[in-house]
């Protein structure tokens, strides 16, 4: 029996009684991914990405474990949210423009001491400014970002997110003089996410051109930006000489970044539960470990059956690569006729003809954390039983995005 099928008897028996739609985490495959992240981190502190977990009982979980430090968080009411539960150490990853969360925040010691919050312009501390109300007395502290993209012929060509304006060392280095120097705020950190490498796989399945592209790729920009980010980071340093940390990577680069002196913590988040966009990297093979079951409730034909509901498409530019990928039993694939539906799902294969009604089809998201979006709660699995039920952030009435 093949480790797939062996993990599908697993999730069977272990949900038995439960009626589908259901979602699990399989903790031995989380706890292993997890050692992994911190192996390839070289004894650099993780900083945990909320948005690819989203349950605060797992987001407890990994940073109980040894390598593990802080959250990186993705709106600014969920860091107010989880700094009143108990979480400190909480970097938001995004600029905000809550004025109510940043009112919240700047009136608030507790709040202020334990949310950095990320600026790449001005304006964004006017809008802090002018949301303070007369409480809001607290420094804010804040974290810069810098654009991390690849420019090729004098920029016409640019590979990487768009996200900060800030891209060249003179320019980060000068806007860290000026929010030093504004009152009310306070200058910890320096961030540069490079998602063209830690969030792009660089094996395309049977596309070997491509492939090598994207290695090559990758290659280029982490030396780009390996001297960029130091040069950068040093700049900052002679403002803020007491900066307290520098952030870099994610799930797809930890090893490569974490090697960079300058840089003194990494992200990760999506390397927990390895969704399907993560199968993609020659540098580390992680276990699948959330999964989704659909129940089979019609047989049209041969070779087909229908599952209820399916279509969970994940963000990003739309492709057959953020769709579920339907995963145990293996040999299921979608009609590509209709593809994963709102309330249906037809799949197509020999493995069909052995589903009955009422049986569990298995699939993994695309994407880690918008899984719980679709779930209130996770069934957290050991070996063949549920051993606990975790409220996903929706299950707990929080839908931040």
């Amino acid at each position: 029996m093949s480790l797939r099928s062996a993990d599908r008897t697993r999730y069977d028996r272990a949900t038995a009684h439960l009626d589908a739609p259901v979602a699990i985490v399989d903790l031995a495959a989380f706890d292993v991914n997890a050692a992994d992240l911190v192996r390839r981190a070289g004894g650099k502190p993780v900083r945990v990405a909320s948005k690819s977990v989203r349950c605060r009982a797992l987001l407890e979980r990994v940073l109980a474990r040894e390598g593990f430090a802080g959250v990186m968080a993705f709106t600014l009411p969920e860091a107010l949210w989880l700094a009143r539960a108990g979480f400190d150490d909480i970097l938001l990853a995004y600029p905000s423009a809550d004025r109510t969360a940043f009112a919240e925040l700047a009136a608030d010691p507790e709040l202020a001491a334990a949310v950095s919050v990320m600026v790449d312009d001005e304006a964004q501390l006017d809008l802090i400014d002018a949301s303070r109300g007369a409480e809001g007395t607290e420094r804010v502290r804040v974290c810069l970002e810098l654009d991390t993209s690849l420019r090729a012929l004098a920029g016409r060509i640019r590979v990487g997110a768009l996200r900060s304006p800030l891209r060249a060392p003179g320019e980060l280095g000068a806007f860290a003089r000026r929010v030093a120097a504004r009152p009310g705020f306070r200058v910890v950190g320096v961030m540069a996410y490079e998602g063209h490498i830690a969030g792009v796989g660089d094996t395309v399945r049977g596309r070997p051109g491509r492939s090598l592209a994207v290695r090559l790729m990758q290659s280029a920009a982490r030396r780009e930006l390996a001297g960029r980010r130091a040069a950068a980071v040093a700049a900052v340093r002679e403002a803020v000489p007491d900066l307290e940390f520098v952030n870099g990577g994610g799930t797809g680069s930890v090893q490569h970044t974490a090697a960079e002196d300058a840089v003194t913590e990494v992200a990760a988040g999506s390397g927990l539960y390895v969704p399907r966009l993560f199968d993609n990297y020659t540098s580390f093979h992680g276990r699948p470990a959330a999964l989704f079951a659909l129940p089979v409730v019609r047989r049209p034909g041969v070779g087909v059956v229908t599952v209820l509901g399916g279509g969970y498409p994940a963000s990003g530019a739309a492709g057959r690569d953020r769709l579920p990928e339907p995963w145990l039993p293996e040999g299921l694939r979608y009609d590509p006729q209709e593809g994963p539906g709102e309330v249906q799902t037809p799949l197509l294969g020999p493995a069909a003809d052995d589903l009955l009604i009422g049986d569990k089809v298995w699939f993994r998201h695309a994407k880690a954390g918008e899984l719980c979006e679709r779930f209130a709660e996770l069934h957290l699995v050991e070996g063949e039983s549920v051993v606990a039920v975790a409220p996903t952030y929706r299950g707990e009435g929080r839908t931040f995005l």
